[in-house]
This record gives C-alpha cells, structure tokens and sequence, in this order.
C-alpha cells in the first residue's frame, strides 16, 4: 500500500486532508442513512449499504486510494441516475477522487499502518568511533 503513496503529508497539509476526508465520509454516511430510512422496501438497499461502506473507509483514512475511487464512481452513478440537480454528487466524486490521489495524509489508519517508519539502531559498544573502522 505505501507504493500508493510518495508521502503521508504532515502539518497544515494533512490538517486539510484530514477535513476533506472528515466531510466527505461524514457527507457520504449521512447520505446513506437517509436513503435507508426514506426509500421504498422494494429498492435494493445494497448500493446505500457500500456508500456508507466507503464513506466510513474514507472517515477513518483506511484503503483510502480504493475508497476514494468507490466513492467518485458511486457518486457519478448517483448523479446520472438520480433526477434533478446532479453537483452534490459531483462534487462528492471529485472529493473522492482527490483523496484518491493524494492520499490519507498523516492522520489517518493508512498513515498508521503502511507510513514511513523510523528504526533507532542502538550504539554498538565494540570499540568502534564513528564509523570509520579505527579503534580506541
């Protein structure tokens, strides 16, 4: 999953991203829990299960190259599908879409599990002095 990612941005940036992934998962959950409670029986409930579904990925920051792309293709098959004004569902795509590509940011699970990690090695007590072979 790190191959997916040049970095897991930091500070004000990832601050940012942090808000757009807070909204735009927080937007596509709501979304889905107004679709269970106001539409008919008979309507598969399915594709609102896997919104929400890729809504709380998107929340959390987890699998955020493949959440980010589920939510832009739901959201554009909502806006061709749905009758009406079609730009909240753009602009959820184009959310999603963007979060696709640039990553969680540091704040997120995908940070926690596949980011950058430091290794402290311990100093070696062999009598070396700065690396360069010589002894004491």
């Amino acid at each position: 999953m790190r191959r997916l990612f040049s970095t897991f941005a930091h500070g004000w940036p990832g601050a940012g991203l942090l808000l757009l992934r807070l909204v735009a998962g927080l937007i596509m959950i709501a979304q889905g829990l107004m679709a269970l409670r106001t539409a008919p029986p008979v309507e598969p409930a399915a594709l609102t299960i896997l919104t929400m579904a890729a809504g709380t990925l998107l929340l959390v920051g987890l699998w955020t190259p493949v959440s980010g792309s589920l939510v832009a293709a739901l959201e554009l098959w909502s806006a061709f599908k749905q009758p009406g004004d079609p730009w909240d569902n753009v602009l959820l795509a184009t959310l999603g879409a963007a979060l696709a590509l640039v990553g969680p940011g540091a704040w997120s699970v995908d940070a926690r599990l596949f980011g950058w990690r430091r290794v402290d090695f311990p100093e070696r007590k062999n009598g070396l002095q700065r690396g360069d072979g010589s002894h004491d």
